[in-house]
């Protein structure tokens, strides 16, 4: 009898660990397996002014936006990418709205991205800035405050405009930069005026989620003087030549001059866009970011 009792809890145990031999190999395996597969197609949306449409780019390839495309399907290579550009030269960020709101290819594309990029606010700085950069230090900074609140308005209802046609893809929102900083490295109302409209295009951006902020503006502003010593060097050279002072006359020599720029990110066409190397850099840290940031890449199962 008791031999047989002995038998039943060894056909017990053994049923007991086929179950979970069968859970383990099938249904658990199951379980396990990725929640979410790799696009095959991706629909990239870039907005904004002359940054986006590519301005300045020797090889008439769109800027950044064609250069972000290659790296995606270099990068995935299961996945292709179609790209719509709707960036305008010397567009402020109303008058991208203003397209936005008019153009219907425009708001179905943006219906259908599976990513969006913007680049804006560098219109908006400099319309200002023209205005005022032969003032004093304390009339610029009053006068870009008064222009940010306008600008903070404009941008939230390009970036509602936006989540309207689209409310759930991330938006990649890239900085401004200063394009005459190896010029005038030591004029601190250029350099503070771009870092707080940065700062306002950052806290905004986040108010979109998914939405990302990239910051290029030293990237772009500093070009190949990466290092402290090589920019200390820089404020040097300025200050013993024009003791830190913007004229409007240097300002026109600089833009006039076709054949160099001590910026090796500035195209020479108009020594204030990137050239196809400063848009490379643009798309390097773009990348890095919608890699930290890859919901666009995937689809759940």
């Amino acid at each position: 009898m008791k031999k047989k009792w002995w038998l039943i809890l060894l056909l017990c145990l053994l049923v007991v660990l086929g179950g979970w031999y069968f859970y383990r190999h099938s249904i658990g395996h199951r379980s396990s397996a990725p929640a979410y597969v790799q696009k095959k197609n991706v629909h990239l949306v870039a907005i904004g002014d002359s940054l986006t449409f590519g301005q300045g780019d020797e090889t008439k390839n769109g800027g950044y936006v064609g250069i972000i495309k290659q790296k995606i399907e270099d990068r995935y290579r299961q996945t292709t990418v179609e790209t719509a550009n709707y960036g305008v030269s010397g567009d402020r960020s109303d008058q991208i709205l203003a397209r936005l709101n008019s153009q219907k290819t425009m708001q179905q594309d943006l219906r259908q991205a599976d990513v969006i990029t913007m680049t804006v606010g560098g219109n908006d700085l400099l319309q200002n800035l023209q205005k005022n950069v032969m003032n004093s230090p304390q009339t610029i900074d009053k006068d870009v405050a008064a222009a940010q609140q306008t600008y903070t308005t404009s941008l939230n209802k390009l970036l509602q405009a936006v989540r309207k046609q689209n409310p759930r893809v991330p938006i990649f929102v890239l900085s401004i930069y200063n394009p005459v900083y190896t010029y005038f490295p030591d004029v601190d109302t250029i350099n503070d005026s771009i870092a707080k409209w940065n700062t306002t295009t950052a806290q905004v951006t986040r108010g979109y989620q998914p939405a990302y902020f990239v910051d290029i503006n030293h990237l772009m502003s500093w070009g190949q003087y990466k290092t402290a010593d090589q920019r200390r060097q820089l404020v040097q050279k300025e200050q013993q030549a024009n003791q830190g002072k913007v004229s409007q006359a240097r300002l026109l020599n600089i833009m006039k001059n076709k054949d160099h720029n001590l910026n090796q990110y500035i195209s020479t066409e108009d020594n204030f866009h990137p050239n196809h190397r400063g848009y490379e850099q643009m798309a390097d840290r773009l990348f890095q970011t919608m890699q930290q940031h890859d919901s666009w890449e995937y689809v759940k199962r």
